[in-house]
């Protein structure tokens, strides 16, 4: 619809990558960052040592087990508490060889290391000033005082396949992304049924949430060093707005940290597990049960970090809203419906117009989003 009366908004004139950024910096001898990186003061919290989350790994495997038994048992319990408490954990045996999980992190690598002129054959501006959610660069930038995150990032749409925009996708990463995906998505459909069991549900409830249109999303994020990790994210704290989310992280080098009880951990990572992040999604279809977690990437001022994780999310289209099993008079329903594009959205609108200057302000965003919170009873 054309505004009447008023001009079209001008976009922010497009930002330098921030390894371009960031080596330009180390060229000159630069140890500082530019004002629109600074989104916490310089305090003891931030160059503070976090305790180590003590998220549980779950055997794929023996959680999977046909005729059930004592080792399913204490892989499920460890699955329910890890739903329950920390809404993310480690899973092991996962069917999923290293030699291709080494693969995709390797060729990942490879595309970020190359000039950037090549880098730039798959941007995600168009004409130079137009964001779009799919290729490479920045996170979209909605005005010029936004706080911005030491990341850049690939992002592709890999499901459904048929609408894979493959001139983004590098070369390099074809082969290898399209095996992953697969590999992963037999995974999340073992995962979900198990979920499903932990609310007394049938097997295959939440598979059959997603439909036809379900889509899933790849990012890959690379954290070059940062002179300044007091004061600068590698990203922000947020939630994810997925179902479910299946990252890979860099097995040398820390930094993502979850929040629970208004204490920030350190997640552990151990080569060749992934790490299973439930989504906003999952939360309120669960009316609360499972939880979405605050997390956050801080910086490192030594070492490059890369992560690689898959956004599964329901069909778009498709309304979602805490399952009538799980309600009752001791148990009200905590979100209303909602139809998942408009969910995303406008989480995703919330997050470009706070400044989240201060990691507090994460639950503050959170507390204020209608769909998530109008219908809690205090």
């Amino acid at each position: 619809m054309e505004r009447t009366g008023e001009e079209e908004p001008r976009p922010p004139p497009p930002l330098l990558p921030v390894q371009e950024l960031a080596a330009r910096q180390g060229a000159a001898g630069d140890d500082d960052v530019p004002a629109r990186y600074v989104a916490r003061a310089n305090d003891a919290e931030a160059t503070a040592a976090a305790a180590a989350a003590q998220v549980p790994v779950v055997d794929l495997g023996r959680l999977c087990q046909s005729a059930g038994g004592e080792s399913a048992a204490d892989e499920a319990a460890g699955l329910r508490s890890a739903l329950q408490s920390w809404g993310l954990f480690l899973v092991a045996n996962h069917g999923i060889e290293a030699s291709l999980m080494d693969a995709v992190m390797e060729a990942s690598r490879e595309f970020f290391r190359q000039p950037l002129e090549e880098k730039q054959k798959h941007t995600n501006m168009v004409d130079g000033l137009h964001f779009q959610l799919e290729g490479y660069g920045n996170d979209r930038v909605a005005s010029e005082d936004q706080v911005l995150d030491w990341c850049d990032r690939l992002y592709l749409k890999v499901e459904p396949q048929d609408e894979r925009n493959l001139a983004l996708w590098p070369a390099r990463l074809r082969d290898v992304l399209h095996e992953f995906t697969a590999k992963c998505t037999t995974l999340k459909d073992r995962l979900l049924p198990e979920m499903a069991k932990l609310l007394e549900l049938d097997d295959d409830y939440f598979g059959n949430q997603f439909g036809d249109k379900a889509d899933t999303y790849a990012r890959f994020s690379y954290y070059p060093p940062c002179p300044r990790p007091d004061l600068v994210f590698g990203l922000k704290p947020h939630s994810d707005a997925s179902f479910i989310s299946l990252l890979m992280v860099d097995s040398s080098v820390g930094g993502l940290q979850v929040l629970r009880d208004g204490v920030w951990y350190d997640v552990p990572t151990k080569p060749h597990t992934l790490l299973i992040n439930l989504g906003d999604q999952m939360e309120i279809m669960s009316n609360g049960i499972f939880k979405s977690p605050v997390h956050r990437v801080v910086t490192n001022a030594k070492k490059e970090r890369l992560s690689v994780v898959l956004f599964y999310s329901v069909d778009p289209e498709r309304e979602i809203q805490p399952v009538g099993r799980l309600i009752d008079e001791n148990h009200p329903a905590l979100y209303k419906k909602v139809k998942v594009k408009e969910y995303v959205a406008g989480l995703y609108d919330i997050s470009l117009k706070e400044k989240c200057t201060l990691e507090t302000r994460a639950m503050e965003v959170f507390a204020k989003h209608e769909w998530r919170f109008s219908n809690r009873l205090c």
